[in-house]
């Protein structure tokens, strides 16, 4: 099972918010903005912050992909 953050960047554009500007709003680490450009896992807490700040819910942020075996 693999998870993808497709939504996230759309809803970036929805909302009219650039990665920098989250990034400096929220103090992301750079690593942290290139685990969600590379579709690696992030925290919980990280997901909650970026709910919170897109005033969104979590299928905004993230979907789950099935990877067939």
């Amino acid at each position: 099972m693999s998870f993808d953050y497709k939504p996230f960047f759309k809803t970036l554009i929805d909302k009219e918010v650039t990665r920098e500007q989250i990034k400096k709003d929220l103090q992301l680490s750079p690593a942290t903005m290139a685990k969600l450009a590379k579709g690696e896992n992030i925290s919980m807490s990280v997901l909650d912050k970026l709910c919170e700040y897109l005033d969104c819910e979590i299928e905004d942020i993230i979907s789950h992909v099935k990877v067939s075996e």
